[in-house]
């Protein structure tokens, strides 16, 4: 599956300085985290979304980023408040294509840091690689000040 090459490629890219990497590969995505056994609410995710949410996608869109997903919105709102101040140290890394935003396709509680590809072919055998490569740019950015 897709999202197993995902989780064995970031296995040799994630800074063992970040924790114990810990990761839930299904059919449709991932979510990677640090430390504890069960997803937290606070997560890095790459997955497969409607291109009903992304401009320019016609059968499937990608999604690929960080989230945040506490049932207090003003819990969120703070994750993304403290990743907002240090904003100019990691999109120099992540780009101008990240946004920081409401969740994709829910109610506005949740929220993101995350980027959209429309429409990848996901049978490409690179594919699996980019979406990797493209994750660890966001551990790399966002992990070490979700720490401090």
């Amino acid at each position: 599956m897709l999202f197993d090459e995902v989780a064995e490629a970031m296995r040799g890219m994630v800074p063992d300085d970040l924790g114990a990497f810990r990761h839930r590969a299904r059919r449709y995505g991932i979510k990677v985290w640090f430390g504890a056994d069960d997803t937290p609410r606070e997560h890095y995710e790459a997955q497969v979304i409607s291109p009903v949410h992304v401009e320019g996608a016609t059968l499937l869109a990608l999604e690929i980023g960080f989230h945040a997903e506490h049932p207090d919105v003003s819990a969120n709102d703070a994750v993304i408040a403290r990743i907002a101040k240090v904003e100019h140290s990691w999109r120099k890394l992540l780009g101008d294509d990240t946004e920081m935003a409401p969740f994709l396709g829910r109610p506005d509680d949740w929220r993101r840091v995350s980027e959209t590809w429309s429409d990848p072919d996901l049978s490409d055998p690179e594919l699996g690689l980019e979406i990797a490569s493209r994750l660890t740019d966001y551990l790399i950015a966002i992990e070490p000040i979700r720490q401090q």
